[in-house]
Formats: structure tokens, C-alpha cells, sequence
């Protein structure tokens, strides 16, 4: 791909399907990998020049001639092990002499690890506490390194909890699930994907070369909270709120994980560097947007993570 201001996303699922229609809203080609051709004629059917490739499988990558435009990474690492193999394939697949202008990774708050209660700031060590989190911090470090010695713009932004239409936890709350007392919740930021498209974006256009920005809306909450919020937005039932003695008998790790775990951001670097006026500055305007924007999917979980 040639051009200037081209998009090229990686992982072109929900985010960067709206990545895609804002940078097309702009007159800009948009291009993207995906895993299989199913995704790819869905792609194309929106006008983006999508290509197949498995991460995973460093030969079926197609040479990837990417040359002055701004690349998207959004894909998550593989399972398993402490460093990530699909950034390093992906850079591996780069075409001689395309090597893209910029780069806009999008990482997770879960590199900072336990902040002991204080909001996550840039400046702060990362002390990944999980092997999902050293991951994600290896990929930051490889696109960092990349990026420094071949002159490329490299941006990070590290995100928490996404909602929006189709990433609400409706499943759980219809389902009756127990929700953690909210005296045991911990609160946490979170960003609805609408505005995290056009941080993305603003990341292109603001993010200085090898900068880290926290990114979250104007509302952090606990889980319960935002869970019981979901439900009075919907018109659902409240689950029980159980203790926490209880919550570690009947709750999966990982879904107490998401009650527990203290993921506060700071996003002052954010607001001032990237000067994205947001959408949906709290949980209320966000919900009302993503209720009436389309029904909840099959596939909506409680724990509505990075993509």
C-alpha cells in the first residue's frame, strides 16, 4: 500500500471497523489483516482492501508493502509464554523498503499491575503481574525498539475495560449471574469503543514518537457499579451483589479477576496531548448510545477487556 495518509489495521474486528469508516470519512484508503476470507469479502464489502494472513503462522503472511501509511495493531498476543510472536511476525512480513510511517499500538492497563490504589500514570514503571500483561508489555518494547531504529513514530495507548453496542454484559444480567458487593468491587476506567476509535486516530495525528497515553472516559466505577448500571439502562433485573467469601466459591477466576482487580487511569496526558473531545464522557451517555444502537449479540460477555 502507497500513499501518505493510507490506514492499514491489524485485527480489523469492532474498533477497527470504525477506525476504517472515520479514516474513509476522511478520503482515505483503508486497508486491513485478517485471519480468513470470510472476514476479508465482509471487509472489502465496506470498501477496505483487506488481506488474509494468520499472526500466528509466520508463513502464510503476505508480503506486506506498507510504505508511508500509518498502521493500526490491534490484535491481541497469542496464548502462552511471556512475549508476543505475532508483532514480531508481523514486522517480519513487512515488505523491503515499505516500512509503514507511523504506528499506533493499542495495549492495556494491565502492564502497570498493582498500583496499590493510585491512579496508573505514564510515568509510572510497568510491573506486569499476570503472563497475559508481560506480553502485552513485550509488544510495546518490540514496536518501541522497531520504531526507534528505523525512524517510525511509534504511539502506545494502554486501555482498560471497552463497552459499547454488542460489548455489554446483557448475557450475565439476563442470566441472573451473582454480581461482588459493591463494598468488595474495585473501581476502574473504562471507554466506550466509539471514542476509542477516534483517540486511535487523534494518536496519529497528536501522539508524540514513543509516548504512552492512558486512555479513559471522565467516570470511573466499580464493576458492580457499572454492571447495575447496564441493567437500569436495559430495563433488566439486578443480579444479587454476594460477598466476597462467597464470590471465590461460585464466580470463575477470571470473572472475580474483573470485580477485583483496581485498573484506575489517569488520563491528563490524553486530554491535553491528544485534544479528542469525547462522545461519551460517562457511563450514562454511553449507555443510552449503545442500547440504541444495536441489539446485544450472542457473543457479549461480562468482562468487556481489550479487543
Amino acid at each position: 500500500m502507497t500513499g501518505g495518509r493510507a490506514v492499514f489495521i491489524v485485527g480489523c474486528g469492532d474498533l477497527g471497523r470504525r477506525v476504517a469508516r472515520l479514516a474513509r470519512q476522511d478520503g482515505r484508503p483503508v486497508g486491513a489483516l485478517v485471519r480468513d476470507e470470510t472476514s476479508a469479502q465482509a471487509l472489502r464489502t465496506r470498501g477496505i482492501a483487506a488481506l488474509v494472513g494468520d499472526l500466528d503462522r509466520r508463513d502464510s503472511l503476505p508480503p506486506l508493502a506498507l510504505g508511508g501509511a500509518t498502521v493500526f495493531y490491534f490484535v491481541p498476543p497469542q496464548g502462552g509464554g511471556y512475549s508476543d510472536a505475532r508483532v514480531k511476525n508481523f514486522l517480519a512480513a513487512l515488505a523491503p523498503g515499505e516500512i509503514p510511517a507511523r504506528l499506533v499500538y493499542l495495549s492495556t492497563s494491565g502492564v502497570y499491575g498493582d498500583t496499590g490504589g493510585v491512579p496508573a500514570t505514564e510515568s509510572m514503571a510497568p510491573r506486569p503481574l499476570t503472563a497475559r500483561a508481560r506480553r502485552r508489555l513485550d509488544a510495546e518494547d518490540t514496536l518501541r525498539a522497531w520504531g526507534t531504529a528505523r525512524n517510525v513514530p511509534v504511539v502506545i495507548l494502554r486501555v482498560t475495560n471497552i463497552y459499547g453496542p454488542g460489548r455489554l454484559p446483557l448475557h450475565h444480567l439476563q442470566t441472573g449471574h451473582p454480581l461482588l458487593a459493591e463494598e468488595d468491587s474495585r473501581p476502574t476506567s473504562r471507554i466506550h469503543v466509539e471514542d476509542l476509535a477516534r483517540i486511535c486516530l487523534a494518536a496519529e495525528k497528536r501522539g508524540r514518537a514513543g509516548a504512552v497515553y492512558n486512555v479513559r472516559d471522565e467516570e470511573p466505577c466499580s464493576a458492580t457499579a457499572y454492571f447495575a448500571a447496564v441493567a437500569a439502562a436495559a430495563g433488566l433485573a439486578c443480579p444479587p451483589r454476594i460477598p466476597l467469601s462467597e464470590a471465590r466459591e461460585v464466580m470463575k477466576p477470571l470473572l472475580l479477576s474483573y470485580f477485583t482487580e483496581e485498573r484506575l487511569l489517569c488520563n491528563d496526558r490524553m486530554r491535553r496531548e491528544l485534544q479528542v473531545e469525547l462522545l461519551y464522557p460517562t457511563l450514562a451517555a454511553g449507555l443510552a448510545a449503545s442500547l440504541s444502537s444495536v441489539s446485544a449479540g450472542p457473543d457479549d460477555g461480562p468482562a468487556d477487556k481489550n479487543p
